[in-house]
């Protein structure tokens, strides 16, 4: 059984953490509004940058000279994988929900019999793929976020996957992220990025307007297809960041009371131990002063 003295240091050691992680949610929980904000912000932009495309790919479709972003390459060969996590830990289930399905996102296209490249953002990411999948991994990322995550380093990574795409190395490419809907709750997500896969459009109603384009459709989205892939990476990386901030406020909200719940338990050890401390030199003296 503990001593007192190792009581009192087990509580105080408990206290100490205590504060770490009350003041680290404190920060996620600051961090998390303007996380949420941008990413919130940015939404709207990114849906109806794919509806304006998912228009012209739509005259474009089946075309000779459709950029090649939007008609592929021809083949379904290679598939690089784009594994966007945070770089620190501390995180609840942040990281692991991610790396779990990449991990089943590779299994499954290596049992279909395809090629397959990764690309990881974030420190987590890199540590955990390099163990099993080092030999697929052709770049690395740390501290895209810091200080702040901005619009050029998604367009950073947008570029060099276009490299990449250029230079005929993968088909098709595929991020893998979480999405933020609360605090509480994250949505691991897999968005192909290349080629471009619009979204279901509504039919048109009747007396729908009709669009003629300056330039041609195909022209139009030779520029805007390469500004689209910069777009949803950078809206990915936004749900990230605020994924991130909101599970790991969560998971130091619950470290923070489940500390509190340990340092009563040591309390009650430690005052019933000191009771019965007490008590057996009480015993003793009255022993002692009976036996004269």
């Amino acid at each position: 059984m503990a001593t007192l003295k190792e009581l009192r240091l087990r509580i105080r050691s408990v206290r100490s953490t205590q504060k770490i992680t009350s003041a680290m949610k404190m920060v996620a929980a600051s961090r998390l509004r303007r996380a949420q904000e941008q990413a919130e912000a940015a939404r709207p932009y990114a849906l109806r940058m794919e509806r304006m495309l998912s228009s012209l790919a739509a005259n474009s479709a089946g075309m000779a000279n459709a950029p090649k972003l939007l008609a592929g390459t021809g083949k379904d060969a290679t598939h690089l994988v784009v594994v966007a996590t945070s770089d620190r830990g501390l995180a609840g289930g942040f990281n692991a929900t991610i790396l779990r399905d990449a991990r089943r996102l590779i299994r499954e296209l290596t049992a279909s019999g395809k090629s397959v490249k990764i690309i990881t953002i974030g420190r987590k990411g890199r540590d955990s793929l390099r163990r099993d999948y080092a030999r697929l991994t052709v770049d690395s990322l740390i501290e895209i976020g810091r200080p702040r995550l901005t619009f050029e380093a998604a367009r950073d990574i947008a570029e060099r996957v276009l490299i990449r795409f250029d230079a005929g190395e993968f088909d098709a490419c595929t991020i893998v992220y979480n999405r933020f809907k609360s605090a509480m709750t994250q949505i691991v997500t897999r968005q192909q990025l290349i080629p471009f896969t619009p979204p279901a459009v509504a039919a048109p109603t009747v007396g729908a307007g009709i669009y003629e384009f300056e330039p041609e459709e195909d022209e139009i989205l030779a520029d805007l297809l390469p500004r689209n892939l910069a777009v949803q990476i950078y809206t990915a990386l936004l749900e990230n960041a605020a994924s991130e901030q909101g599970a790991r406020m969560t998971a130091m909200d619950s470290a923070t009371r489940n500390a509190g719940d340990m340092i009563d338990a040591l309390n009650t050890t430690y005052n019933r131990s000191r009771q019965a401390s007490i008590t057996k030199e009480l015993i003793e003296i009255i022993s002692g002063a009976e036996a004269l």
